[in-house]
C-alpha cells in the first residue's frame, strides 16, 4: 500500500492537538560552524521524547472497535515501544511490548510506567519482531510495525509538513534513517509541498542498511553504536521503493561525528539529543561541503538518552577537545616535588582534578616516579602553556590520550 501526501495532511489532521507542534528554529552558532544554514526540528520535546508519538498515534486511532478492544503488540527497543504504550494507554487499549533481552532497564522500566505489559526475547530486534508475530496470531492482537505501514510513515511525514510552514525555503531536508519510515513520510511531505527540495538521509556507519540497498551491496551491518534508534539491520520492503524516488543521497556517519553531535546540540542548543537524534548535525560535521551556503532543516528526532552514556560523551567530548587532558611527567620522587609541579599548574590556571603518582610500573630509574595528572584547561593552546612552563624547569612531559595533537616536551 502507498501513502500519497494527502494521507500525510490527513494524518496531521488526526494527531492535531494531541502530540506537540514542536519548535523549529534556526541555529545560528551551529549554521556559523558547519557553514550551512540550518533550520533544527525539535522532535526530541515530544512527550514520550522521540517523533515516534506521532506514526503511533495514527495507527492506534485507525484501529476498528475490534481491533481495539483486543489490543496491540509491537517490536521495540526504546522510542517506538514508549509511543504505542503511552498513546494505546490513553485510548484504552491494551498494549504489550517484546524488547531484546539486553534493552536497557530504563527503557523497559519506562515502557512499563506508561501502560505497557513488557516480554524480553532475543538478543536483536528482529528475534524480539519474531516473537512479536507469534504473541499477535496467539493472543489477535494487531502489530504495530515501526516503521514498514503506511499508517506510521503517514504519521512520521508530519515534521516536514511543520518544518516547511515554518520555513517553506528549504534547500535540503536531512533525515536520519533506521529502518525507513520517518525519511519516507517526509520525503512524501516535502516533495509535495516543494517538488525541488533535496531530501538527504543519514545512517551510523555501523548500520548502513538503506546505504546498501540502494547501491546493490550485500548487506552487512553490526556493532556497538550509539545511534541504537537507528541501528537497523533490515528495512522496509514498503519504504526502500519510496527512498529510492524521492531520496537523492543517503550519508553515512562514524561514531566520533554522532558522538560531537550529541555534545555540540546539548552545550549550543542546550538540548538533549540521543545518538540517532544528533545524526544529522553530525552529517554536517562529517560532509560540510554538501551543505555549505544552503538552508538545511535537520530533524532531530529524539532525546531518550541514558544519563550514564550521556555523562561519558560529555566527558570524551572535553578530552577531545582539550578541554580535559592526561598528562605524564617524569619526576624525582622527593618530598615538595608534587607541590612545585601543582603551583606551575595553578599559575597557569589549570584544573588539577586527579593525581597518580606511578613508582611500581615506572620504567625509569627507583630514585624517579611517574606523575599522571588529569587537568581541566581552556582549550589545546592553554594545555600547550602548561606543558611549556613546565618543561622550561625542567620537567619531562608527555600528554596521554588526547586527540589535542601534543608531541613530548
Amino acid at each position: 500500500m502507498s501513502v500519497t501526501f494527502d494521507d500525510i495532511k490527513a494524518a496531521a489532521e488526526t494527531i492535531d492537538g494531541e502530540v506537540v507542534k514542536t519548535p523549529c528554529t534556526r541555529s545560528q552558532t551551529l549554521s556559523a560552524l558547519t557553514g550551512a544554514d540550518l533550520v533544527i526540528k525539535f522532535e526530541n520535546l515530544q512527550f514520550t521524547g522521540s517523533f515516534k508519538d506521532r506514526g503511533a498515534l495514527v495507527k492506534l486511532k485507525s484501529l476498528t472497535p475490534d481491533e481495539s478492544a483486543a489490543g496491540v503488540i509491537a517490536m521495540s527497543a526504546g522510542n517506538h515501544a514508549q509511543a504505542v504504550a503511552y498513546h494505546a494507554t490513553r485510548l484504552g487499549i491494551a498494549s504489550t511490548i517484546v524488547m531484546p533481552e539486553g534493552t536497557p532497564q530504563v527503557k523497559a522500566q519506562n515502557t512499563q510506567r506508561l501502560g505497557a505489559r513488557v516480554v524480553f526475547e532475543g538478543e536483536t530486534i528482529d528475534e524480539a519482531a519474531v516473537r512479536a508475530r507469534a504473541i499477535a496470531a496467539d493472543e489477535g492482537l494487531t502489530f504495530v510495525h515501526p516503521y514498514d505501514d503506511p499508517k506510521i510513515v503517514a504519521g512520521q511525514g508530519t515534521v516536514a509538513l511543520e518544518m516547511l510552514a515554518d520555513f517553506p525555503d528549504l534547500d535540503i531536508l536531512l533525515v536520519p534513517i533506521g529502518g525507513g519510515g520517518l525519511i519516507s513520510g517526509n520525503a512524501i511531505a516535502a516533495k509535495g509541498i516543494n517538488p525541488d527540495i533535496e531530501i538527504i538521509g543519514v545512517e551510523a556507519a555501523m548500520y548502513p542498511s538503506m546505504y546498501q540497498a540502494l547501491n546493490g551491496l550485500t548487506p552487512q551491518a553490526g556493532g556497538r553504536t550509539i545511534a541504537e534508534g537507528i541501528a537497523v539491520k533490515t528495512i522496509g520492503t514498503m519504504t526502500l521503493p519510496i527512498v529510492e524516488r524521492l531520496v537523492s543521497d543517503v550519508l553515512l556517519v562514524n561514531e566520533s561525528d554522532l558522538e560531537r553531535g550529541v555534545q555540540l546540540l546539548l552545550g549550543i542548543e542546550k538540548t538533549v539529543a540521543e545518538g540517532a537524534g544528533a545524526a544529522t548535525l553530525a552529517a554536517l560535521l562529517a560532509h560540510p561541503e554538501r551543505f555549505a551556503g544552503r538552508r538545511v532543516g535537520a530533524i532531530l528526532t529524539g532525546g531518550n538518552i541514558d544519563l550514564r552514556l550521556l555523562s561519558s560523551v560529555i566527558l570524551r567530548g572535553l578530552v577531545r577537545d582539550g578541554r580535559i587532558v592526561r598528562m605524564r611527567i617524569e619526576i624525582t620522587d622527593t618530598p615538595g616535588t608534587l607541590a612545585r609541579i601543582a603551583k606551575i599548574i595553578g599559575d597557569a590556571d589549570g584544573n588539577i582534578i586527579e593525581v597518580y603518582h606511578q613508582r611500581a610500573f615506572s620504567g625509569l630509574s627507583v630514585k624517579n616516579a611517574d606523575l599522571d595528572v588529569v587537568i581541566e584547561t581552556r582549550d589545546a593552546e592553554h594545555v600547550r602553556d602548561i606543558m611549556a612552563r613546565l618543561t622550561a624547569i625542567g620537567f619531562r612531559c608527555t600528554l596521554l590520550d588526547s586527540d589535542a595533537a601534543m608531541s613530548p616536551m
